[in-house]
């Protein structure tokens, strides 16, 4: 089984075995354990951990159930903008996953906006548990300023990220094609970026075995 996941793949027999992995980790049970809303109060390293970012009401926290079978897991909140910590759970004792504070909610005050930056790029820079960020686009508008930020300060601090579009069954099929090929060549674009883009629905479950396959091969 390649261990640099689903891109690695050369077979359909490799590519299988890495999509029962992913099942076969995410069967395992999550739980919440801890939440930081500085980066003095951030839990102590110890799993590897896989941390989840992007524009507040991009469906962070859908996804992030999705991926885990559990509906309230993470909380979806109909006002965006309204998670301002790090929130970190424990999947069965094999991988840490991190929900990251959302960004660009128009209605926030720029000191709110700086900090959460601030605290976005210390935890990025000093995790050295942190094995990659995946960076949700919403599928169905296009790429925004906030965006482009987040993947330069991934970049900056020297973080590999993997870009998914999220809530893809609501995008039209041309649409989503155009959408895949723009994240590809913006994660081609810079260092940081993994060439691999994944479409997901929380939804539909399109992309979820996918996805639960990438964070897999980073588990310990």
């Amino acid at each position: 089984m390649p261990a640099g996941g689903l891109s690695e793949a050369r077979t359909p027999e490799e590519r299988a075995a890495l999509i029962e992995a992913g099942r076969l980790l995410f069967a395992r049970p999550c739980t919440f354990f801890y939440a930081a809303q500085r980066i003095d109060q951030l839990p102590p390293t110890g799993l590897p951990e896989v941390a989840f970012c992007g524009r507040s009401n991009v469906g962070k926290s859908s996804l992030v159930n999705a991926l885990t079978g559990q509906k309230a897991l993470a909380r979806v909140s109909h006002t965006p903008g309204r998670t301002r910590q790090l929130n970190f759970f424990n999947l069965g004792d094999r991988l840490t996953l991190v929900d990251m504070p959302g960004y660009g909610y128009a209605q926030a005050s720029k000191s709110v906006k700086a900090d959460w930056q601030g605290l976005m790029f210390d935890f990025l820079r000093g995790r050295p548990t942190l094995r990659r960020v995946f960076l949700l686009l919403d599928a169905r508008i296009e790429t925004k300023a906030g965006d482009r930020a987040a993947m330069e300060l991934l970049n900056d601090a020297a973080v590999g990220f993997q870009i998914v579009l999220t809530k893809a069954d609501g995008a039209k099929p041309f649409w989503l094609r155009k959408r895949q090929e723009e994240a590809e060549a913006l994660a081609r674009a810079h260092t940081a970026g993994h060439p691999l883009v994944i479409a997901t629905s929380s939804e539909t479950g399109l992309g979820i075995p996918e996805l639960r396959a990438e964070i897999a091969a980073l588990a310990a």
